[in-house]
């Protein structure tokens, strides 16, 4: 098979992980002569680029990278090779604001509750942090009742960009998410004491015809050689050891 005909690696992501496989997968392309297709959906939800509608409609993928919960999830739904799962990073959850609008103290569980209450219109994000912040922090800061009013789940775009139409006046989502966006400024992370760091992790493909170039590919995301552009974009390489 000539290298013409060899089809490309199809990849995709959630989001936290988008980034660093923006500036990673051209150094791979070039240091391995392997052609690499991405793709971004959430991983959960029903919009029409969802992960969950793309497999539905019969997609394949070769690699996933996804938050380890929800890379977990479509391994024991078969669409991920048991045994593949690579940690590559940590991703915590930050906040933004429009470049122009005042900052907003989120540094202590009590200045976050206030942020989250004094607000007009807060927009999160329908991935993994977002469910994080619906299912578990608003109640912890009793606080449902005024978040399910004016907080809004966003499918399909970055919280950064709802920010700059000016339709939400705070938003939360991975702060390797939130870095890309011009025009917005990151306030910080959440408090340690409320913080959800997550995992985002690389699960193969089960179906994938190519497996020696996939396993070839996370070794490469999981290298000390691209841990300092992986850390630029917000997140935390775990630098892990092969499960092959």
């Amino acid at each position: 098979m000539s290298e013409n005909t060899i089809p490309p690696l199809r990849v995709i992501t959630s989001g936290a992980f988008a980034a660093a496989l923006k500036l990673l997968t051209p150094l791979y392309e070039t240091k391995f002569q392997r052609k690499v297709d991405l793709f971004f959906g959430s991983s959960i939800g029903a919009a029409h680029d969802s992960i969950p509608t793309r497999l539905s409609q019969g997609e394949q993928f070769d690699l996933f990278v996804l938050a380890s919960s929800a890379l977990d999830h479509f391994a024991a739904e078969g669409k991920i090779q048991e045994g593949s799962r690579v940690d590559l990073v940590i991703s915590n959850i930050g906040a933004g604001v429009r470049a122009g609008d005042p900052d907003i103290d989120i540094s202590t569980v009590d200045a976050l509750k206030k942020a989250l209450l004094t607000a007009g219109r807060i927009a999160y994000s329908a991935s993994a942090s977002g469910t994080y912040l619906s299912e578990e922090l608003f109640q912890k800061l009793g606080i449902e009742a005024e978040m399910a009013v004016k907080a809004k789940k966003i499918f399909s775009e970055r919280v950064g960009t709802i920010l700059l139409r000016n339709e939400a006046d705070l938003g939360f989502q991975q702060v390797s998410e939130l870095i890309p966006i011009e025009g917005i400024k990151i306030i910080g992370e959440l408090p340690p004491e409320v913080q959800k760091s997550f995992f985002f992790s690389a699960g193969i493909g089960a179906e994938t015809t190519q497996l020696h170039a996939v396993r070839q590919l996370v070794e490469f995301l999981a290298s000390p050689e691209v841990a300092e552009l992986v850390a630029q974009t917000g997140l935390k390489p775990v630098l892990p050891a092969m499960p092959w």
